[in-house]
């Protein structure tokens, strides 16, 4: 594993590199709060697998720099910095819950680069035609993104007190989880090394403050920057059908509207299980 720090304009992203160093070049983008420090398969898996995993920190994460009122789109071209910077020219990429729209974002305006994409347990936009964006949705989540839409002060207030505690003790927001989530992420939440990955990644991605967290929030009930259904590359979409935090509804949007989109929904799964499949994810990223 190697890190690195990217200029990018004004800015620096920090980014990891795991696995085959000659294998195909996979970015993995991170979940809503996250990190480069999130959960990935081990460097021996990804050997096997022949990917070279990338990974950056959105703005305001971890090491990289904040960059307020960006937009979904603004994704795109940091990951084209960073693969610049690393002499990749061609490259497939996988957004992970939060990470979601911004792996839409880099196959819809980066098509000369992108080879596949793939979005596990993602949103769909805030402005989606025919989608009750909500429904599914656990309480505490939906009021937070609708407190977004109409830029509560409060919700920053309380964004800003969520991550000060969990920078403090990553525990506390896995808590504070289990009382949304689905019978299938209790049982994810029980492992002890899927708790050390989850909260390794919070306690990176909020230890310079909360606003990677907050822009994240604002950037998905804003306006993402592009349509998707233009996306050229072809996209795979999975999401477990139980996931309380981004609704299945959601996949099935998408999958509607991209045009080369192919949507898998697992049973008897649900949010956290995206961890879990991102190796079969990888296969077919790379085939």
């Amino acid at each position: 594993m190697s890190r690195f720090e990217i200029p990018v304009r004004d800015r620096v992203l920090t980014a990891e590199v795991t696995g085959d160093p000659d294998g195909t070049p996979v970015f993995l983008l991170h979940g809503t709060p996250g990190s480069c420090a999130g959960p990935k398969p081990r460097s021996s898996v990804l050997y096997r697998q022949g990917v070279r995993l990338i990974c950056h920190d959105r703005p305001g994460y971890g090491g990289s720099t904040r960059m307020p009122g960006r937009r979904v789109a603004d994704a795109a071209e940091d990951v084209r910095a960073v693969a610049d910077q690393f002499g990749v020219d061609r490259f497939c990429v996988v957004g992970r819950s939060g990470g979601g729209p911004h792996a839409l974002a880099c196959a819809a305006l980066l098509p000369d680069r992108v080879m596949r994409a793939a979005v596990l347990v993602g949103l769909a936009p805030a402005d989606a035609v025919g989608l009750d964006w909500y429904d599914g949705m656990s309480a505490d989540n939906a009021r937070n993104h609708a407190r977004a839409e109409v830029g509560d002060a409060e919700l920053m207030r309380d964004m800003i007190a969520l991550a000060v505690r969990t920078a403090a003790d990553p525990e506390s927001l896995l808590e504070e989880l289990r009382t949304q989530a689905a019978e299938p992420d209790l049982l994810f939440m029980q492992s002890v090394m899927y708790r050390r990955m989850l909260t390794a990644s919070y306690a990176e991605a909020l230890r310079v403050g909360p606003y990677g967290w907050i822009d994240d929030i604002l950037a998905f009930r804003g306006d993402w920057g592009f349509p998707v259904d233009q996306i050229v590359p072809p996209v795979r979409l999975w999401h477990g059908a139980d996931d309380t935090f981004s609704p299945v509804s959601h996949s099935r949007w998408l999958a509607d509207r991209i045009p080369r989109a192919e949507v898998h929904v697992q049973y008897g799964a649900a949010h956290f299980a995206a961890v879990e499949v991102l190796p079969k994810i990888l296969t077919w990223l790379t085939a």
